[in-house]
């Protein structure tokens, strides 16, 4: 393979496998800027809709159309080099499953996923076949074949064992179509500092309301649960990374209330002027009624606990109590944040 110096003269080709909000917003602008861009999906709705019409971006100055080529899994008519794995955390292992099977030699998988996906997609394509990146973005499949823009984000990418590459050069050339794309010679310390945030934005999912409004009125619920996950990944040795509005140090004990107090305010400032109001997450349960992939998520940041010694109560009983909403048993409710702070040992950060 020599495709990693690729110019607009000489575009390299990506392969997209999951076309959701992550992977249909990347995929857009990649096609957009001239790159070849196949989108590998297992629902065949949003297929057929890509091809008979193109990807569909839909923002705040209207919208607009690229072209991609789109197929199932079963029906892939190439061998893959360069992948965008945008799948849901759960679907992770099938898809590294299948990847294996198809993915060319000179090749690599970049997880461009929430959570913590890296190791298992490595344990089956290869180590030397693994990127690892970091993308906090804002957008959601509205139809077929049409991705909802909710605002711009941060997108990190870099080898596993941090040292910089050519190829990882040359993706954040070509995802800088996208927008403000780096490289990073630390994406564990963004995945982390972004499962401190999502551990927030999960539980804005037990209420029908504003993401930016709840973790406002709900600030040492908020602070409890931020503290908690990045207590397990300090403990683990890892440096937490700032992004967007988010600062991990001022959930860590060694910050001040006010420290505390003021990143919150610029965090609750952003997420308010975001056009998306409500996470990915309430967006399963209340709109698509599918599972989340939360759970999967926080599964090796509880098991990283244990191991650790560190306590997570409040995040636990907020796992608790999301998948109670996921089955119906409990409704959505402003309630449930309420009940999570009171029946939860609170820790430094409050």
């Amino acid at each position: 393979m020599n495709t990693d110096g690729a110019t607009a003269a000489h575009p390299t080709g990506y392969t997209v496998v999951g076309g959701g909000a992550i992977g249909g917003t990347l995929a857009f602008h990649l096609a957009d800027a001239g790159h070849t861009v196949r989108i590998v999906d297992t629902d065949s709705g949003h297929v057929a809709a890509l091809r008979a019409q193109g990807l569909t971006l839909r923002g705040p100055e209207g919208e607009r159309t690229a072209a991609v080529s789109a197929t199932t899994p079963d029906a892939l008519d190439h061998q893959p080099r360069h992948v965008l794995l945008c799948v849901k955390a759960q679907a992770t292992g099938t898809a590294a499953d299948w990847l294996a099977t198809v993915l060319g030699e000179d090749g690599y998988v970049v997880s461009l996923q929430n959570g913590l996906n890296e190791r298992p997609i490595a344990r089956r394509v290869g180590t030397h076949r693994t990127i690892g990146a970091f993308v906090n973005l804002f957008a959601d499949v509205v139809a077929p074949g049409v991705v909802q823009d909710g605002g711009a984000g941060a997108l990190v990418v870099g080898e596993l064992d941090g040292t910089p590459s050519e190829r990882v050069r040359a993706l954040v050339r070509d995802l800088q179509a996208w927008g403000p794309a780096r490289e990073t010679g630390n994406v564990a310390g963004y995945l982390w500092s972004k499962l401190s945030f999502g551990s927030m934005l999960t539980a804005t999912a037990l209420v029908d309301a504003p993401m930016a409004r709840l973790i406002d009125v709900h600030r040492p619920l908020m602070h409890t649960l931020a503290a908690e996950v990045a207590a397990v990944a300090t403990a683990d040795g890892l440096t937490l990374e700032p992004f967007d509005a988010f600062d991990p140090s001022a959930y860590l004990p060694a910050a001040g209330a006010a420290e505390r107090e003021a990143a919150t305010d610029r965090l609750v400032a952003w997420l308010g002027g975001q056009a998306k109001d409500r996470s990915g997450i309430w967006r399963d349960i209340a709109v698509r009624h599918r599972p989340v992939e939360v759970h999967h998520h926080y599964r090796p940041v509880l098991s990283r606990a244990a191991q650790l010694g560190v306590p997570t109560p409040a995040l636990e009983r907020l796992l608790t109590m999301l998948a109670e909403v996921e089955s119906g048993t409990r409704p959505m409710s402003a309630d449930n944040l309420t009940d999570l702070y009171r029946h939860t040992s609170h820790g430094s950060a409050r």
